[in-house]
């Protein structure tokens, strides 16, 4: 892996605002590209591959052994999420966090409910690399496998349109929600939009927009540690065959860091997963993050007992994992983290951002990869 000082495009802004990326200043770097050897990326598709089927090995421990408690989540919700895993509900994609030093592959986490730098992954990047040099290849088969995916799952959606859903104060989630439309239109599959806040419950308790149009398969990008404990959680429950909801359920447990602590419990001589305890540290490396957190807030990095990098923040309140800490090398002063996609729980791609932190933060930037 290289990091190469390059020239941005003429009318680059022009060009990724067409493609409807509006989220860029400060965020998007097209000075900067990583290349990569087709061996490098064989290995990241292939851990990506063998991490997914661990984390789902976790999912099935935490339902036959019952850790709702461990994982801070209600136990009222248990049934919920057996059933979305028993029935195997449809699921879209997930983003796995690899560290890369050039030899090894750790995952830091696994955004599986809802990740984002997709539009750039999958679509921005590619067309950048048209304009770069088109002789060359990328890790990234994104969009189609999407669409593809999209028509996949069209058969077994509940009769009426499938709305996108986020927040009302969140440019990127809109984006990136806007983009899925876009996907959908493109399986032809029917959809719509709507704010999450703008979800209601009709007296009959169901999910419905606030005209009263019944809901009846919705793609949310919001996190579920939220969902599950709004004032509707409960219609969930009742709802569960009426309302598709898109991450299923069982996301609850993926996008959960003790996720972490039980990927090194069942497998900790895997090659991919780091040492990672709830409470304390292993050692005197480590990384301490939330059980949930966004955007790496509340984490710490420490070495030697020394505090390498902290974020503050909000989080923290479920307590914190400690993770064995991977350096990562550095490129121009800058640390990447890849973003490893899956569609339809198949490696589809990666994009890379960047940080002059060893804390991958919301100041981290986007840069293209090719190889």
């Amino acid at each position: 892996m290289q990091r190469l000082t390059i020239k941005p495009r003429n009318n680059w802004e022009d060009k990724i605002k067409e493609q409807g990326f509006l989220y860029y200043k400060d965020y998007y770097n097209e000075e900067a590209a990583y290349k990569f050897t087709s061996s490098e990326v064989d290995a990241i598709e292939s851990a990506t591959a063998e991490i997914f089927d661990m984390c789902l090995k976790v999912v099935e421990y935490v339902i036959d052994k019952e850790l709702w408690e461990e994982f801070f989540i209600a136990k009222k919700y248990a049934d919920l999420i057996k059933w979305s895993w028993k029935e195997d509900m449809m699921s879209f994609y997930g983003r796995l966090d690899l560290a890369y030093n050039g030899k090894d592959i750790k995952l830091l986490e696994f955004n599986a409910d809802t990740p984002t730098s997709l539009l750039e992954a999958s679509v921005v990047q590619w067309y950048w690399l048209q304009d770069y040099d088109k002789t060359k290849d990328q890790f990234n088969s994104i969009h189609e496998k999407l669409v593809a995916h999209m028509k996949v799952c069209k058969p077994y959606f509940l009769e009426g349109s499938l709305y996108f859903a986020c927040v009302n104060n969140s440019y990127e989630d809109f984006m990136t929600v806007k983009y899925m439309q876009d996907v959908a239109d493109q399986a032809s599959i029917k959809n719509d939009f709507i704010y999450i806040e703008d979800v209601s419950l009709n007296q009959q308790n169901e999910f419905c927009t606030k005209e009263g149009i019944l809901i009846k398969n919705i793609f949310k990008l919001y996190p579920y540690e939220w969902l599950l404990n709004e004032e509707f959680g409960d219609a969930l429950l009742s709802t569960k065959d009426q309302c598709y909801w898109i991450e299923p359920a069982y996301k609850a447990i993926l996008s959960n860091k003790m996720l972490l602590k039980y990927l090194y419990y069942l497998y900790p001589n895997s090659k991919y997963i780091l040492p990672c305890e709830y409470s304390k540290p292993i050692t005197n490396n480590y990384v301490k993050k939330p059980v949930y957190s966004r955007e790496g807030a509340n984490i710490k990095i420490v070495k030697n007992n020394y505090t390498l990098a902290e974020s503050h923040g909000e989080y923290g309140e479920e307590g914190f994992l400690y993770q064995e800490y991977f350096e990562v090398p550095k490129f121009d002063n800058m640390t990447p983290i890849i973003g490893s996609w899956l569609i339809g729980g198949v490696a589809a791609g990666m994009g890379i951002r960047e940080s002059n932190s060893l804390i991958t933060d919301n100041m981290a930037k986007f840069c293209p990869h090719f190889f």
